[in-house]
């Protein structure tokens, strides 16, 4: 029996929890910060905020109270949204141990500072906690609702640590849920971030009314670039042709479950930003707030990322989506190269 604490009650925090709740004896507990959250698992064990229509299992217990979640748990997941990452863990650090083994499931780079999730996490339990956490990160093509709905599910968990992976691996598999282990966990953070920018592109073009070829293209050079960018992060590039490169980012660049491609294809139509992310709900987009930090990590590693900078273009500057795309096909010729 393992007791796993997962820090974040979105869409994607509720399947997982549900996922590792499959197994015999785990004792799952389930942080949400939104109190309608609490209200409507603790009133029809359903998360109608996020995921509407599913039932959560009732050995799924929800709270609000860190000390409550974290009381003698070994695994944490960490589920929040990039940008609350650093503060979450900032006030859960004092019920945090060094036995605890802890696995990011949030895929993007914290905005200011450049860093990866498992760096902000290592960076805050450092100077918070005063030891160096057990960590990992897990990633790959897994829309929540279809993982949710027990749809077969194959994605990645990532450590300089094969224990770590071997744990994880084991706890979190299930005839439905397959994890494979991966030791490059640069290449499998920046792979499950920077697709969603390419993600918004294919958005872009779907709004626009564009075919097949267009995404096919965008989809293609969109993995050359972020390949270009991971590797000179570190990352190995075969990673970017697996699980968390290829994988991921196909499934959210055509997917009709995708949050950053609807984003795009609002934007394609003409829609303000402000006003398709106030009518989000509540949920996020990573790949919005990832533009930002992906052309910061570009400059600092000259990284040629063009169809990046158009989606901040247009996410940022007003662009029009119809001259980003034109500009992306106007650029000089080049010999193709993957990365």
């Amino acid at each position: 029996m393992s007791r796993i604490a997962v820090i974040g009650a979105g869409a994607w925090g509720t399947a997982l929890a549900m996922v590792v709740s499959r197994r015999d004896g785990h004792d799952v507990r389930l942080w949400a910060l939104e109190k309608e959250v609490l209200q409507s698992i603790d009133r029809s064990r359903s998360n109608d905020l996020f995921l509407p229509g599913i039932a959560i299992p009732s050995c799924v217990a929800v709270t609000n109270d860190f000390k409550e979640a974290l009381a003698g748990v070994e695994i944490i997941v960490s589920v929040m949204p990039s940008q609350h990452c650093r503060r979450t863990f900032e006030h859960m650090a004092q019920w945090l141990q060094p036995h605890m083994l802890f696995l990011s499931a949030t895929k993007g780079v914290e905005n200011d500072t450049l860093l990866r999730m498992t760096e902000v996490i290592h960076e805050v339990v450092g100077r918070f906690c005063g030891f160096a956490p057990k960590i990992g990160a897990i990633s790959g093509p897994s829309f929540a609702r279809e993982v949710a709905e027990r749809h077969p599910t194959v994605v990645t968990v990532a450590s300089a640590d094969d224990s770590f992976a071997a744990r994880i691996q084991k706890d979190f598999s299930d005839p439905h849920f397959r994890v494979y282990m991966n030791d490059d966990l640069i290449g499998v953070e920046l792979g499950g971030a920077l697709k969603n920018v390419i993600a918004i592109a294919a958005g872009v073009c779907s709004g626009l009314g564009l075919g097949h070829n267009s995404v096919a293209a965008l989809i293609t050079r969109g993995l050359a670039e972020i390949t270009r960018l991971a590797v000179a992060c570190g990352a190995k590039p075969q990673t970017m042709f697996g699980l968390a490169g290829m994988g991921d980012l196909v499934l959210t660049c055509t997917g009709g479950l995708s949050r950053n491609r609807s984003v795009g294809e609002a934007l394609g139509k003409g829609q303000p930003l402000e006003q398709i992310i106030s009518g989000m709900h509540g949920m996020v987009a990573e790949g919005v707030l990832t533009t930002n930090a992906a052309l910061g990590l570009a400059k600092k590693h000259k990284v040629e990322m063009p169809i990046t900078e158009q989606m901040y273009a247009i996410l940022h500057d007003g662009k029009s989506p119809h001259d980003a795309i034109r500009e992306l096909m106007t650029r000089p010729g080049k010999v193709e190269d993957r990365f």
